[in-house]
Order: structure tokens, then C-alpha cells, then sequence
């Protein structure tokens, strides 16, 4: 059974459906409820939703009791919720910035404290965050973006070391990729460009796959970070 937040599009949407497809259960959360509705139609009795904002810390504790509650266990939790609202820091997009920080690192840290006592307890589990290449390189629109997905990379690695093999930990990190991010861009200029960006863009079934991958990996097998580009990309 796989926990997806930022589910309703893009990445959470396909990873969910190629989960399904493969004879995944799926516990589908997002802040947009009538999409998340629509997906789950689709997807059948192997999903179940619930509204959820990551940088609620009830939020994903009601995520996790849900997904205890239908299926009894949690066996895979993906950090995906994410935005990516680039700017120069000269702009001063200091609500952008708390923004970033609350869904992308709050967010991610509020999932592993929601599955992590579970997981423990019955000594197996996987759980994979989706960071960015953006993790390893900055540029001058994304310091704070950048930072962000760092601070995930740091925090799945550290979290590798504590767990020290109880459950598997892995870090996916995609460039530019068909998703839903651009929209999150406040800045018109920064999403114009995003948007340009986009047109030799990595295909969200393609990183979708790579997650597959990772869960079809021998228990005792982590792959710690998986780095994802499409040919000739330099970020």
C-alpha cells in the first residue's frame, strides 16, 4: 500500500497509475479535491483520497490513519508534493519562499513523521522523496527552490543513516520535467520561462517508472538517489 502526496497531477497522477496498473493499493492526498476525486473514479477500489495540505501536520497524520484504517498497513510512503515559485532573491518573494518552505521541506518531514513510528515497528518500509536536480546545482532564479530541495537530499540521506536498513530510504531527482510546477510561479517572467523550458521536458511517466523501479528492488536493495535528465540537459 503507497501514501502519494501531490497526487491530484503530474508526477503524484502518474505514479499513481502506473502503481496501480502494477496491483498497487494507493492512498491518494492533494490539495485539489475534485481532481483527486476524478483520479480515484478512475483508478477504482484500488484508491482511496483525502484532501490534504502537506504543510498541515494533521493533515498527514489524517493521511496516514486513513491509509491504516483501509488497508492496514503502510508500506510505501512518496514525498511529492512540491512548488517550484522561482525568483531573484533581490525581488524580496518572501511569501513565496515561506511557501517553499512549508510544503517542500515542512511537507516532506510532517509525511515521515506520519508513516515512520509505523514502518519501525514492523521494521520495513520504503520511503522515497521526489528532490530535483535542483538539489545539486543552483541558479540565479532558484536559490531558494534550490535550497529547499537540498535541505530533502539531506534529509533523506540522514534519515538513511538512522534507519540503518529497518526500512529503505531513496531520494529521485528529476530535471526539468512535464509536471504542474510551472503553475506555482508567481513571477509572469520566471513562468514564461519555466514554460519555455518545458518544451524538451523529461515525460512524468518516464520518472513515474523509475519509482516502479525502485519498489521492484530486492528488500534489502536501497537505492539511495536516482538521478533522472533528459539527454543534453545541463541542470
Amino acid at each position: 500500500m503507497v501514501i502519494i502526496t501531490g497526487a491530484s497531477g503530474g508526477l503524484g497522477a502518474a505514479t499513481a497509475r502506473a502503481l496501480v496498473a502494477a496491483g498497487d493499493m494507493v492512498v491518494l492526498g492533494s490539495r485539489r479535491p475534485e481532481r483527486l476525486a476524478s483520479l480515484s473514479d478512475d483508478l477504482g477500489d484500488a484508491a482511496v483520497w483525502r484532501e490534504t495540505d502537506v504543510s498541515r501536520r494533521g493533515d498527514m497524520d489524517s493521511l496516514a490513519a486513513l491509509a491504516l484504517d483501509r488497508f492496514g498497513r503502510i508500506d510505501v510512503l512518496i514525498n511529492n508534493a512540491a512548488i517550484m515559485p522561482i525568483s531573484l532573491i533581490e525581488q524580496g518573494m518572501v511569501d513565496d519562499w515561506d511557501k517553499m518552505i512549508d510544503i517542500n521541506i515542512k511537507g516532506m518531514l510532517y509525511g515521515i513523521n506520519a508513516v515512520l513510528p509505523h514502518m519501525l515497528s514492523r521494521n520495513s518500509g520504503t520511503i522515497i522523496t521526489v528532490a530535483s536536480t535542483a538539489s545539486m546545482k543552483a541558479a540565479p532564479t532558484s536559490a531558494v527552490y534550490s535550497g529547499t530541495k537540498a535541505a530533502q537530499r539531506m534529509i533523506s540521506e540522514g534519515l538513511r543513516q538512522e534507519t540503518n536498513g529497518r526500512i529503505r530510504i531513496s531520494t529521485v531527482h528529476p530535471g526539468v520535467m512535464d509536471s504542474d510546477l510551472h503553475a506555482s510561479i508567481t513571477v509572469p517572467e520566471m513562468r514564461d520561462h519555466a514554460l519555455r523550458t518545458m518544451t524538451n521536458a523529461l515525460d512524468t511517466k518516464a520518472v513515474a517508472r523509475a519509482i516502479l523501479y525502485i519498489l521492484d528492488q530486492p528488500p534489502e536493495v536501497e537505492l539511495n538517489e536516482v538521478v533522472m535528465r533528459r539527454g543534453g540537459d545541463i541542470f
